[in-house]
Parts: structure tokens; C-alpha cells; sequence
């Protein structure tokens, strides 16, 4: 069963807005959350994605201090070919 803005069986490693592209055509980077963690984060315009980012047994990463917190860092709005810019 479907809720919301879900499709049944869809597939997850594409960009769903009008400039459809594969997730791998767009640029992450990466946002320290309140706790120091990290989390990968793209913009593209119109949609975002955010997940956290882990290692490979699956915990999450944490930055730690050298980095401030509630940042995000890197051209996560890279490979966007949206027409719509932030207001800010």
C-alpha cells in the first residue's frame, strides 16, 4: 500500500522532479547536525535529500569538533540544473 507521495516499487536511486537524473549525477555534501553527527545532504533546487552518513558496521559518523555544528559544508547544491534558486 502507498501513502503520501510514495509509488509502489520505485526506484530510489533517481531524482523524481521534472529533470529526472540518476543520484549519482548530483553532488552531496555533507550537514554536521546538532550532536556533531553527519549527514549526507543534496539540494537540487526543488527537491533535497538528507541521510545520515555511516560507517561500514553501520554506525553513524560523527565529526567531532572541528567542524561547526549545524553546518553544512560542501557543493551539495552541485549538478543542479534547476531554474529555482533559494530565496536566501
Amino acid at each position: 500500500m502507498a501513502t503520501g507521495c510514495e509509488t509502489p516499487n520505485a526506484d530510489k536511486s533517481y531524482d523524481g522532479g521534472w529533470d529526472k537524473k540518476h543520484l549519482s549525477e548530483l553532488q552531496a555534501g555533507i550537514w554536521i547536525d546538532p550532536n556533531g553527527c553527519d549527514h549526507w545532504i543534496i539540494d537540487d533546487g526543488v527537491e533535497g535529500y538528507l541521510s545520515p552518513r555511516l560507517d561500514h558496521h553501520g554506525r553513524p559518523v560523527c565529526s567531532g569538533t572541528h567542524i561547526e555544528r549545524n553546518t553544512a559544508i560542501g557543493d551539495f547544491k552541485g549538478g543542479s540544473s534547476s531554474l529555482i534558486g533559494d530565496s536566501l
